[in-house]
């Protein structure tokens, strides 16, 4: 076959008679901790194509995307890597064994006689494949947002007569939701399933963002993609309540885009669709101990000193937070971060010693927040961001995105990173930080989901597609 196929979570396998590339496979074991699972076997067909391609790319770190217990599963194939500041990825799995090749930002690399791909890096270590299949276009943005390349991305997708859009659309869940005020309430509205007015809220969140991004995007059709995860850990099975249901993105009407299944077959050389059905997992509610974590289980000394290093070694954080308190099998410890100027706010995580120290000696702290096990509390001037959004002025990028996976710690290391994602597209990433700014402010001014907010964001939607 000349061709594709979607299935899995973020999986897309491309065909040149034989199988050639698959993207992040996560077909075997669990995901942040423990937490997620995947719901649906891929069919034993599309894991023997797996098994038998030359390239896998691998978008990001988080490990639905690249899971190593999957990547044991393909060893000897080339693994095909953004073109990130700081090497991480890159390091790390050549440390392990495989084999691994850096592709440049903006450059289409031959993969076989009628397949290329192209892919594009951004500062927030993530990164987005262009793959033209004999003439179609897939654009897999799997769960990145766009940071200053969307201009170039539109101006290629416009040259197809066909393209497909593979993109993370959901209620959220799929990002650290589980945050608290100081007064116990949660940062987050009811559950869909909590009111009619509840699901007409989330449907209604979700419309909006779909119809955004394939306006933007302007791609022929849209395929739900890097959304398919249940929870299983007694600890953070109540996220499920928040959880997408793939039927429903499948079932959207979106202007000028059509909406596919998520798991499909496309054979570019008949020009023919048809749909693949996998089978549903069971998913078992999991306790927490079968992933090493126990909540009575409190720090010993060299794991504050661990914890402490941590957190004061990300010099500029302080720029954000007076404080960083943790709640570990009843006991609180907190570290000051000593701001030259007070910020007014801190944050505390309460979390099981187990994954708390894992996170921070391998340095994925990111996995502690998306498991949604973690229980997160902040205090002070947050602005009126709800979750996920309300961690990113302050906290997210800083510690997880910039630190653990950029290696930057430094002001000085943080400065050459930007400088180094500025100058492969300059223009670009300064309109997009100006963009980004604004909306970030805005945020914390508007309270979400009001009218003066919704209009904003109209209002945003518009301009943004203009330049």
């Amino acid at each position: 076959m000349l061709g594709f196929e979607t299935i899995g979570n973020a999986t897309v396998i491309c065909y040149d008679t034989d199988p050639v590339l698959v993207t992040d496979p996560w077909i075997a074991g669990s995901a942040y901790f423990g937490s997620w699972a995947a719901p649906f076997e891929i069919p034993p067909a599309q894991l023997d194509a797996i098994a038998r391609v030359k390239y896998v790319w691998l978008s990001h770190g988080h490990p639905d995307h690249t899971n190593l217990a999957s990547l044991d599963l393909l060893s000897g194939r080339t693994i095909l890597l953004p073109d990130h500041h700081g090497g991480r990825m890159a390091r790390d799995l050549t440390g392990l064994g495989f084999s691994v090749q850096i592709m440049p930002d903006r450059q289409w690399l031959t993969l076989s006689p009628h397949i290329k791909a192209m892919c594009i890096s951004d500062y927030n270590q993530d990164a987005i494949l262009l793959i033209d299949v004999a003439g179609r276009l897939l654009v897999d943005v799997n769960d990145a947002v766009e940071r200053g390349w969307g201009r170039f991305v539109r101006k290629i997708i416009a040259g197809y007569k066909e393209s497909f859009l593979l993109k993370l659309f959901g209620y959220g869940d799929a990002d650290m939701i589980n945050i608290f005020r100081e007064d116990g309430t949660r940062l987050l509205p009811p559950a869909p399933g909590a009111s009619s007015e509840a699901r007409q809220f989330w449907d209604g969140y979700l419309q909006e963002k779909m119809l955004f991004w394939t306006r933007f995007f302007g791609c022929t059709h849209m395929i739900p993609f890097s959304m398919f995860h249940v929870y299983q850990r007694e600890d953070s099975i109540w996220a499920e309540a928040y959880r997408t249901p793939g039927e429903l993105l499948e079932s959207a009407k979106l202007p000028g885009c059509e909406v596919l299944p998520a798991f499909v077959r496309f054979d570019c050389e008949k020009g023919a669709l048809s749909h693949l059905s996998p089978v549903a997992c069971s998913a078992t509610p999991k306790s927490p101990s079968e992933f090493g974590d126990n909540w009575a289980e409190a720090l010993d000394h060299d794991e504050i000193a661990a914890v402490n290093r941590y957190f004061s070694s990300i010099e500029y954080l302080g720029d954000h937070l007076d404080f960083v308190r943790l709640r570990v099998g009843g006991k609180e410890h907190s570290i000051d971060l000593k701001p030259r100027t007070p910020a007014g706010r801190g944050v505390t995580f309460e979390v099981p010693r187990g994954s708390l120290m894992d996170a921070v000696r391998y340095e994925f702290f990111d996995d502690l927040l998306i498991g949604n096990f973690m229980k997160t509390t902040i205090h002070g001037n947050w602005g009126t961001s709800l979750a996920p959004n309300v961690l990113y002025p302050h906290f997210t990028p800083w510690v997880t995105r910039y630190a653990d996976n950029g290696g930057s710690k430094t002001r000085e290391q943080l400065a050459e990173y930007f400088s180094a994602y500025r100058s492969r597209a300059p223009f670009d990433h300064i309109l997009h930080r100006f963009e980004h700014e604004g909306a970030q402010k805005l945020r914390t001014l508007i309270q979400p989901g009001s009218l003066m907010f919704r209009a904003a964001t109209r209002t945003y939607s518009i301009v943004k597609r203009m330049r």
